[in-house]
């Protein structure tokens, strides 16, 4: 009895989420490209966002642009990943661990990636979960920012790039 009873109280929790988030990506596709680069604003910083949910949105069923959904993606996503390195440069473990989800396992995990090669691992930052912790530790190094920018760039466009030519040639069989 109490396992049938978690499991339906787990399901309404699910299916609230759900809604939830359901919200969240409609709110960010109605604003179209500002939507785009605010949900990967938010998706590059601090909050779990999924900003490819909106990126599939808005090239699949509302057309809009590819090209400028790709610059709004990429410029909103190195933006909020550009947070995530200012928060590391004031190097609060404290604020780090509760404004940025970033555990102190996750920014060892990090520190090691980055050791002896600087800040050309920003590339990886589209990385899920590790880039957060990538970008936080970058600026904890105080790592080269227009390089850090540059290669964080280079890494989301290609990320944004694929998401989209997926979108489309899935879009091309239908």
């Amino acid at each position: 009895m109490r396992i049938c009873s978690f499991f339906i109280i787990f399901a309404r929790f699910l299916q609230a989420t759900i809604i939830v988030m359901d919200s969240f990506v409609q709110f960010f596709i109605d604003w179209g490209y500002w939507g785009m680069f605010l949900s990967a604003f938010i998706a590059g910083s601090i909050v779990p966002l999924s900003s490819e949910a909106v990126l599939i949105a808005c090239v699949g069923p509302l057309h809009l642009n590819p090209w400028l959904c790709l610059l709004a993606a990429t410029a909103g996503n190195v933006s909020g990943g550009m947070t995530c390195y200012w928060l590391g440069t004031l190097g609060n473990m404290e604020w780090i661990e509760k404004y940025a989800h970033v555990n102190h396992e996750k920014l060892e995990r990090a520190e090691r990636f980055i050791h002896g090669r600087g800040a050309w691992m920003a590339f990886f930052a589209f990385v899920p979960v590790l880039g957060s912790a990538l970008t936080v530790v970058l600026g904890m190094m105080r790592a080269n920012i227009p390089i850090t920018i540059i290669a964080m760039t280079i890494g989301k466009i290609i990320r944004y790039a694929l998401v989209i030519g997926g979108t489309l040639g899935v879009a091309a069989l239908l």
